[in-house]
């Protein structure tokens, strides 16, 4: 029988595999923003986004499975057909998830950084199409990728430690 090797096969899987997604779209987007509202990079830029990157981390690790994946799954199930192919299905889900979570994550990510103030929702406006798109094209492109190629070398291995068992 044929098993995927490029998605996780169980919840211990799932874990690592949204771990990584989620660990790579957070030190990403927390560092281009935060460096793209300050104007340059220095000291004091680097210790603002490691203050902010373990409390975006735990609210994505939270609100994506919980909500976002969720509601991504549903709509991708919806638009996809059991015999459409593995990277139009990836692609939904990705473009699903992503629309969700950089819309909350752009309204987040401004109340972690500045607090509740009266820009808020017109931040949000101007901010959040940039980041859907840069959030986008780095999932589809760069953090999805490395993070199936992580699941293809773990499955192989355990494959291989299987084969030697046997």
């Amino acid at each position: 029988m044929h098993q995927e090797k490029r998605l996780p096969r169980n919840g211990k899987e799932g874990l690592l595999y949204g771990t990584i997604i989620s660990t790579l779209t957070v030190l990403f987007m927390t560092t281009f923003s935060t460096v793209y509202f300050a104007g340059d990079f220095n000291g004091e830029i680097a210790f603002s986004i490691l203050k902010m990157l373990p409390i975006m981390w735990i609210i994505v690790m939270i609100i994506e499975p919980t909500i976002f994946g969720r509601i991504a799954e549903s709509l991708t199930a919806k638009f996809t057909k059991p015999s459409d192919s593995f990277n139009s299905k990836i692609m939904f889900r990705i473009v699903f998830t992503v629309l969700g979570m950089s819309a909350a994550m752009t309204l987040i990510g401004d109340v972690v950084g500045n607090g509740f103030h009266s820009e808020l929702f017109s931040n949000w406006l101007q901010y959040w199409p940039r980041n859907f798109a840069i959030v986008l094209a780095a999932e589809s492109l760069v953090i999805q990728p490395i993070a199936r190629f992580i699941m293809v070398k773990l499955h192989e291995a355990q494959d291989r430690k299987a084969a030697v068992a046997a």
